[in-house]
């Protein structure tokens, strides 16, 4: 079985790391044990020109990096093999209404991606982003791009976004045959998105039969894998295109808690106010702060067009696995930041030692992670794989949280002894403004009250200030 990320972009796309190379593409994948990359971005002229020069064919329709352009590592894995990719963004008019849908497409090769981008150079600019923005109807690209090669996949992206995608709240469509008329039939698949997973998408009963596939929509080379694939085929596109369309080798999807993506939840991410559907409903979708039409998002979006409970799951649904990524597991296991010092020297120290992240994150044994990073992170690790997860959900652009141990229980696992045996407060950052999710004094939980402690005592150890000066003695 291998691990693909289908759907990232290149430094050539808007808003991308500079290190969107190939490079540091293939470099990341070795790191992350990813076996199959998507190029992205291929109607881009510069970053085909790029991929003619430093790719090299590595089996039918895919291709590998140039050994002499390959990055050193100190934890190196199997070099991924390249597919040719690309995402398209369609805006244009269909039944009185805007429509904004971004579409990724697969392609065998890239002498196939200069014809199709030929085409497409025609009708608009592909030079200025990557992900070009096309003013053309999301049925005719699927026409043009399989007149131009029948063995071309496409394949609707982040199905459920608000502002992009097929059936995104304000642009998109109801049915998938509003979106594609007389060629539906050619759709196999959908990307289910970071702010959704499997479950959600298993109560629209008009997604039986297509296969949920799940990639990162990476922007930079260090998010390569926040969600991906598990095939169990031959590295070849033949082989990849007939598991997507068949599910015979399709083995399911490597998922973000849905929570942590950044449109789960309704609200206004400048008004600091997040929602569930029934807030919204009840409010008028409005925004209670500004008065202003809220962002709906993708739980909302599902709900309305649902027609299955909650729970439901059809006959025959691949199975997933619910991650994340390896630092943001070291921090809410250890309390710190995600992207601070210590823990990128402890995620280099597992990569050493552990292997690639995938193999950390859902393998390796969790004795081996507590020798290596500590009784903390394998605690994390474990909890992660359990599912164990407390979730702080996403809304209008915001990506949401996920937190492992609590402070107490971080000092507990690494061998710190509370004061009174009690878990040490935690100290909260700003909450969000939400809408009176504030319990009545009286229905407020008590603070632990053990026996050993009178009043003071436990108001001593319990202070959440700063600093605590304590007085006591006969």
């Amino acid at each position: 079985m291998y691990i693909a990320d289908l759907h990232i972009h290149s430094r050539f796309s808007r808003a991308t790391s500079k290190d969107g190379d190939l490079p540091h593409l293939d470099w990341w994948a070795r790191r992350k044990g990813i076996r199959m990359v998507g190029t992205g971005d291929f109607t881009h002229p510069a970053w085909r020109a790029e991929l003619r020069e430093q790719l090299v064919p590595a089996g039918e329709g895919v291709y590998t990096l140039r050994q002499d352009l390959r990055l050193p590592d100190v934890a190196p894995g199997e070099a991924p093999r390249f597919v040719i990719t690309g995402e398209i963004s369609c805006i244009y008019k269909r039944h009185g209404r805007t429509r904004k849908v971004h579409n990724l497409i697969l392609l065998p090769s890239l002498e196939v991606a200069d014809e199709l981008s030929a085409r497409l150079e025609a009708i608009g600019n592909i030079h200025s982003d990557g992900r070009p923005i096309l003013g053309l109807d999301s049925r005719d690209l699927l026409e043009l791009t399989l007149d131009t090669c029948p063995d071309a996949e496409f394949i609707p992206a982040h199905i459920w976004t608000p502002h992009f995608a097929l059936f995104g709240a304000f642009s998109g469509f109801d049915t998938m045959e509003e979106c594609f008329g007389d060629l539906t039939g050619h759709i196999h698949a959908v990307e289910t998105g970071l702010s959704s997973d499997p479950p959600m998408n298993w109560r629209v009963s008009a997604l039986d039969g297509l296969t949920l596939v799940s990639h990162s929509d990476a922007h930079s080379p260090s998010k390569l894998g926040r969600e991906a694939d598990l095939l169990d085929t031959g590295l070849t596109y033949p082989e990849l295109v007939r598991a997507i369309r068949t599910g015979e080798g399709f083995q399911g999807t490597v998922e973000f808690f849905p929570e942590e993506g950044k449109y789960h939840l309704d609200g206004h991410r400048n008004c600091g106010v997040c929602l569930t559907p029934a807030e919204t409903a009840a409010l008028g979708g409005v925004c209670p702060v500004c008065g202003k039409k809220l962002t709906i998002g993708v739980e909302h979006r599902v709900e309305a067009l649902a027609d299955r409970p909650a729970g439901f799951r059809p006959v025959g649904a691949k199975p997933f696995e619910s991650l994340a990524p390896l630092p943001e597991v070291i921090a809410a296991s250890t309390g710190v930041s995600a992207a601070g010092k210590n823990t990128q020297a402890l995620y280099e120290q597992m990569l050493h030692a552990l292997g690639p992240e995938f193999s950390i994150l859902r393998e390796v044994p969790v004795e081996d992670i507590a020798h290596t990073a500590g009784p903390c992170v394998a605690e994390g690790i474990r909890r992660l794989r359990a599912g164990q997860v407390e979730r702080r959900a996403g809304f209008d652009g915001e990506y949401g949280v996920i937190s492992l141990l609590t402070p107490g229980e971080i000092a507990r696992f690494s061998g710190q002894i509370s004061l009174f045996g009690l878990d040490l407060p935690v100290r909260k950052s700003k909450p969000r403004r939400e809408l009176q999710r504030v319990l009545a004094p009286e229905a407020a939980p008590a603070a632990p009250q053990p026996e050993a402690l009178n009043p003071p005592q436990l108001e001593a150890v319990t202070s959440t200030a700063p600093v605590t000066a304590v007085t006591a003695g006969p």
